[in-house]
């Protein structure tokens, strides 16, 4: 597989079939491919039993008679449902070679073990008629495994989009040639099951998006000492205990020094092995062994946080803004400023920043893009479908993460990482891949129902599995 990790929109997947067609590969052998791929993951999951293959107009609709045919060769009972002919040539020629009876509605003796999901695949941009909407809502229900050959029937491929309301859900979802954006965002993403990918041959595409894997981290030199592996200042506000859960989780990410500035006045629990400094932000912040800065986290959102903010930025290092520092941040803040930024909004917060830099009416990909473009560094969309935007970089889509993540805190977390690994020198865009990865495999090693700082215990084992 040429790309196995590109994730292309329905647009940039026309042209790599075209691509292809352009240097003498047929649409029908392009169409065999795809769905001889996919009916062999629809074999193993019949298991032998029963399969009803519903086909679309178009060529999501060919691949489901290639499947049909390729199952009924290979002795499964197979049953087509095509509430419309074909209207493409190769659609045409796939309906010839399956040969066998179709039906155009589901009467109440359609069903079967499996139900495969040929009905519209990438670029359907309109909501599924009410008749093919009731068809394949009688036929889901008539199935207890369910099939959804490219995407799910009326899901909007580039964004995510469920174009409409009731739509069923499915055990597996078949990509072929490609991901498509569908496939890792919500709220898609979320009926679609496990997912799967058949190559077809294509290329990779320049500017592509692309589906976060694993990076490679990397144990200390041999002459490594605490200052040589990063120093991390986070900045302490009006609710320290954040600043604190992010620096806890900083120290396990890969900085060899960790430390919290806080206001003269402020005391707090911190921990024996977490050094809190006290004093004037404006003096602490001229420690000249400063490798990165962690700022909002409990911040808060008066004038004084804003001054603290402020004067972070000043100092011009490489920079995690997380929480509130993200609905204080405004453009005239990173003017002066070399050294790119990382922003790590949650769907509030994001909102909050499109609106501070003019970047509205767009959706999420869209937004995080152009926002990174304008704070000129990277920005993480946290959610159940994370996505990295980086200045003159592709968009980056992480696979989804724990659903037990969704509770308060975590987002700190997430912030001292992202903010340890920035810390040791990495890029950026890698800090904030590598500081996801973290997060989302100590999530999995937490297992269900873990508060914040419990997530903290399994960062050296996840780390572990990166080296």
């Amino acid at each position: 597989m040429k790309a196995p990790h590109q994730i292309l929109t329905a647009a940039q997947m026309q042209d790599a079939e075209q691509a292809l067609i352009a240097r003498g590969t047929s649409v029908e052998e392009l169409m065999e491919r795809a769905g001889a791929g996919a009916a062999d993951y629809v074999w193993r999951m019949c298991a032998g039993r029963p399969v009803t293959v519903l086909c679309g107009p178009g060529n999501n609709g060919g691949d489901g008679y290639v499947i049909a045919r390729v199952l009924q060769e290979r002795g499964v009972a197979v049953q087509v449902v095509a509430p419309m002919e074909p209207r493409t040539a190769a659609a045409q020629a796939a309906r010839a070679a399956w040969g066998g009876r179709t039906v155009a509605d589901a009467p109440s003796g359609v069903s079967g073990a499996v139900l495969v999901d040929c009905l519209f695949g990438t670029g359907l941009g309109r909501p599924l008629a009410d008749d093919l909407l009731a068809l394949l809502g009688r036929l889901a229900a008539a199935h207890p495994l369910r099939v959804a050959v490219d995407l799910p029937s009326g899901v909007d491929s580039d964004n995510g989009d469920l174009l409409n309301q009731g739509l069923p859900d499915y055990q597996l979802t078949i990509a072929l040639a490609a991901w498509k954006p569908a496939h890792w965002m919500m709220p898609a993403m979320a009926q679609m099951g496990e997912r799967r990918l058949v190559d077809i041959g294509v290329d990779r595409v320049h500017d592509a998006a692309r589906l976060s894997v694993p990076p490679q981290l990397f144990p200390p030199r041999p002459d490594a000492h605490k200052y040589s592996r990063g120093m991390l200042a986070v900045v302490a506000g009006d609710m320290p205990g954040a600043a604190v859960l992010a620096a806890r989780a900083a120290q396990h990410a890969g900085a060899g020094y960790v430390k919290i500035f806080t206001e003269i006045d402020q005391s707090f629990e911190a921990g024996a092995d977490l050094v809190v400094e006290h004093g004037s932000l404006f003096d602490l912040v001229r420690d000249h062994r400063i490798d990165a800065f962690l700022v909002g986290p409990g911040l808060g959102r008066n004038e004084e946080a804003r001054a603290r903010l402020d004067w972070v930025l000043a100092c011009d290092l490489p920079t995690v803004i997380d929480a509130d520092a993200l609905v204080l941040l405004e453009p005239p803040m990173l003017e002066e400023r070399s050294c790119a930024i990382v922003a790590t909004p949650h769907a509030g917060e994001l909102e909050a920043m499109a609106q501070a830099f003019d970047v509205v009416g767009l959706d999420r990909a869209e937004q995080a893009t152009e926002l990174a473009e304008a704070i000129e560094g990277v920005l993480v969309a946290k959610g159940p479908d994370t996505m990295i935007a980086a200045q003159v970089s592709a968009l980056v889509l992480m696979p989804p993460a724990s659903n037990w993540l969704s509770t308060a805190g975590t987002g700190d977390v997430l912030a001292g990482l992202i903010a340890s690994r920035l810390a040791t020198g990495a890029s950026p865009r890698k800090a904030a891949e590598q500081g996801c990865w973290l997060h989302m495999l100590a999530a999995q090693k937490a297992g269900p129902a873990f508060a914040s700082g419990d997530l903290i215990d399994y960062i050296p084992s996840a780390y572990m599995d990166l080296l």
